[in-house]
């Protein structure tokens, strides 16, 4: 058992006590993290003269060497060991003697740990941003080559009116720019240093704490020692965050398995991120979509497990906080995952354009259009949902979409109806009237889309 305390004990740690009180397992992973914060720690001693600069260079090359070692495969971080910070502190005396006890001075493994659980979610929110930024681009991209693929929009998933898939994508754009907004805010609001806290009140020690701050790419040190040490805040932003990414990839998968069925066929999954059946030779199935749909509740489950961990904890720092590590491992993790299998999966998709605009026109999708129609022709509209709603009932027994119902059909039901109907129903027609920013029209959308791409550029 290699631990940085003892003294004030007189009998060993049970070996099951050490084995669950251990966190080597699983911290190991911020072995980076640590070395690189025990550097600037370092360096900041030797600043104020804790450390001379001769010890400072010993330290320093001492630590440079660990982690080159351990980046080589030279050497393998042990889980006899019972933490990363242990691993390091222990290999280094090892290697350098007696100055590399001095490591510890000034510092607690409170504000260590603090330390390196922050600098390593902050690398990974940055990997997720990225992954979300090449997330959008796909969904750009996909925009900018369907402004005229018409398809029917959908409310409670029956078909309400016709749009275009730029502008259904559009709104996974919005969804996943959100995202993105989210994971840089959260990078802000969390990139305060704790180290300097001590175990929660600090060191007599000299420490200067803005310098060991810009050293590590922070703003400045957090401001008082005793929530530095206990606050797990960023982390609970994060899975948050995560939990809402997900929840965005896993309304989209559904989509995506719902057009894939036989029953829709608006899209076609590309052969690789598709799987077959072990007895149905006929079967394609969207695995990775209903993965990332599924995957969904893990990372659910992790920011509930941190937020329950968290709800008792009195100040300071307590043991239990050792639980906030192998949630937020495995939820990271699975949504990088999933991001970057989804966008792939995006990527490579084809869509059955000539499908989805049959599908538009055969599911009523332009009844508000001749309801309008009406209204343009002085009919109230509560009267003319009426009767364009007996126009539906009528095509429904006669199994024809609105366009294909004969003009005198029409005016069986209202004399106000002429020719010029079948134009104000067509369904491009339909789609590119509406002109706002931000509905499904050509123009429309091309101004929503050159507004994406200004968004992206900056």
């Amino acid at each position: 058992m290699a631990q940085l305390w003892g003294g004030r004990f007189t009998k060993e740690t049970d070996q099951l006590v050490y084995n669950f009180n251990a966190s080597i397992t699983f911290d190991k992973r911020f072995y980076k993290q640590d070395i690189k914060g025990s550097l600037a720690h370092v360096a900041m001693l030797a600043k104020q003269g804790i450390l001379t600069e001769e010890e400072k260079e010993q330290i320093t090359d001492g630590l440079n060497g660990i982690l080159e070692d351990v980046e080589s495969g030279k050497l393998e971080i042990s889980d006899k060991y019972e933490d990363i910070h242990s691993f390091v502190e222990a290999t280094l005396i090892d290697r350098i003697g007696d100055p590399g006890k001095k490591l510890h001075t000034g510092r607690s493994r409170n504000d260590q740990v603090a330390l390196d659980m922050k600098l390593f979610t902050r690398d990974e929110i940055h990997e997720i941003d990225a992954q979300v930024k090449e997330l959008l681009e796909v969904i750009l991209h996909v925009m900018e080559e369907n402004v005229e693929t018409y398809m029917p929009g959908f409310t409670h998933l029956q078909k309400a009116q016709p749009i275009t898939l730029a502008h259904h994508m559009g709104a996974y754009f919005e969804m996943f720019r959100r995202d993105h907004e989210r994971l840089q805010d959260i990078a802000k609001r969390m990139n305060t240093c704790p180290l300097g806290s001590g175990a929660l009140a600090g060191t007599t020690y000299p420490l200067d704490r803005e310098y060991t701050a810009e050293l590590l790419g922070f703003d400045g040190p957090t401001l008082n020692s005793m929530d530095g040490v206990s606050d797990r805040d960023y982390l609970l932003e994060l899975l948050s965050a995560l939990s809402i990414i997900m929840m965005h990839l896993s309304r989209f998968c559904e989509e995506v398995i719902i057009w894939n069925s036989n029953e829709y066929q608006f899209v076609e999954i590309d052969d690789a991120y598709s799987t077959g059946s072990s007895i149905m030779p006929q079967k394609k199935n969207p695995d990775i979509a209903e993965l990332v749909r599924g995957k969904t509740g893990r990372v659910y489950g992790a920011l509930n497990a941190l937020l329950t961990t968290m709800k008792g904890i009195p100040l300071a720092y307590n043991k239990d906080m050792q639980e906030d590590k192998e949630w937020a491992f495995d939820a990271m993790d699975t949504a990088k995952g999933c991001i970057t299998l989804f966008a792939g999966m995006l990527k490579t998709m084809q869509f059955n354009k000539d499908r989805m605009e049959e599908s538009a026109k055969h599911g009523f999708t332009n009844a508000t259009d001749a309801a309008d129609y009406l209204v343009n022709h002085g009919v109230p509209f509560r009267d003319a949902h009426g009767i364009v709603g007996k126009l539906v009932l009528t095509c429904i027994e006669k199994e024809i979409p609105l366009d294909a119902l004969p003009l005198e059909e029409y005016k069986k039901i209202s004399p106000v109806f002429e020719e010029d109907i079948y134009e104000a129903i067509d369904l491009k027609t339909c789609v590119n009237k509406r002109i706002t920013i931000g509905a499904p029209g050509k123009d429309a959308m091309e101004k929503s889309i050159a507004a994406y791409k200004k968004y992206m550029a900056e």
